[in-house]
């Protein structure tokens, strides 16, 4: 059996990268997936997937989009037990130069878009008859902060430990949702590879191991996002957990 079969999907930043990575890997796992992103191919992504996937033009800081976003979810399909909060953007900038506007744009669509998806994922999943799962993408930059890339690192600092309170609270509450954040280094996808992050070499293959300093695969995430996305991973919560190939310990 499918380890997502029966279930319902939500996943923002999907119409490319580690989104589209892990919307696939849903869906080939029997869930239902609903895609969405600022990007008009996330319709054509849906389209490729099958009669099993929507996708919804989504832009993550509108808090009235996300209620419109969970109620098109609602018609389609049903109540969603699982949401992958992905959306995001790179802007390097250090402490020195990095703008107040580029600072807000970065939280607001990266900090403020994860609060409002978990916000609405509880208000919607609390009543499900099945265990619910929250993903959030953090990144490596929360746990060794980056000096290049400063509103990013706060981002995804702030989606680390807002993932915990998260968590507690639905387990405080009772409900049958948990909440973890996934902690990827650099990951093969366009935002990685573009000119002002600065990632270079060959693509990175699907299988084998990966040499320290090494680009993951986008699959590297989307099979962990799998795994806690399903009833498999029941008993892990509040958890953080680095897709990094040892660079948190020996850094490259």
């Amino acid at each position: 059996m499918a380890r997502l079969e029966g279930k319902i999907a939500i996943v923002t930043g999907a119409a490319s990268g580690l989104g589209k990575a892990i919307g696939e890997k849903f869906a080939s796992e029997g869930a239902k997936v609903v895609l969405t992103d600022i990007s008009a191919g996330v319709t054509e992504l849906a389209s490729s997937i099958g009669d099993h996937a929507m996708g919804l033009h989504q832009d993550v800081a509108d808090p009235i989009r996300w209620q419109e976003v969970f109620d098109e979810t609602q018609k389609a399909y049903g109540t969603p037990h699982i949401l992958v909060n992905n959306a995001g953007l790179v802007i390097p900038a250090t402490i020195e130069d990095c703008t107040l506007e580029q600072f807000r744009l970065t939280n607001a669509i990266m900090l403020e878009g994860v609060f409002l998806g978990c916000q609405a994922a509880v208000r919607a999943m609390k009543n499900n008859d099945q265990p619910s799962s929250i993903i959030n993408l953090s990144s490596m930059a929360a746990l060794q902060g980056y000096s290049a890339f400063l509103a990013y690192t706060a981002a995804k600092g702030g989606v680390r430990s807002m993932t915990k309170s998260v968590a507690l609270h639905c387990k405080e509450q009772n409900y049958p949702i948990r909440c973890n954040s996934l902690h990827p280094a650099g990951i093969d996808t366009p935002m990685v590879r573009q000119e002002s992050v600065g990632a270079q070499g060959e693509p990175t293959p699907r299988t084998g191991m990966i040499p320290l300093g090494g680009l993951g695969h986008p699959n590297d995430v989307a099979e962990l996002c799998v795994y806690l996305a399903s009833d498999a991973s029941r008993f892990m919560t509040a958890g953080e957990y680095p897709v990094d190939n040892g660079a948190l310990y020996k850094p490259s």
